[in-house]
């Protein structure tokens, strides 16, 4: 069993992560708007770059705050957290908040990018 401090240190850990990639995801998302705005792009190439923008943002708030060990289950940890946090956020941003097989798909990429980057992150030191 894990004494007291080592759970909410891996939390903080989850916490200060999801917040990282939140934070990253909403300022790729002003700078995509704005690309988008000024230039003709097809709407096409949205989904694909609101994705990679998830996955890096995954990717970064897990490389950035995970340390110690499990490392892959505190990197899934900001995958779940980021997901939902991020499904709350843009969906009152535009209004919608219907559930579709998307957001599963979403969240299973985000794990696998979570649970990597978090085994990852703690053998790089």
């Amino acid at each position: 069993m894990q004494d007291k401090s080592t759970v909410g240190n891996g939390l903080f850990q989850v916490i200060k992560g999801a917040g990282l990639a939140l934070a990253f995801s909403f300022l790729a998302a002003v700078v995509f708007a704005n690309i988008l705005r000024f230039t003709p792009l097809p709407d096409s190439v949205i989904y694909p770059v609101n994705q990679t923008v998830k996955i890096i943002a995954v990717c970064l708030g897990t490389l950035v705050f995970v340390r110690g060990e499990k490392g892959f289950i505190k990197g899934g940890g900001i995958a779940l957290v980021f997901t939902a946090l991020s499904y709350l956020a843009f969906s009152s941003l535009g209004g919608d908040f219907s559930l579709s097989w998307l957001i599963f798909a979403e969240l299973g990429v985000a794990l696998f990018a979570g649970v990597v980057s978090g085994a990852v992150a703690v053998n790089m030191r």
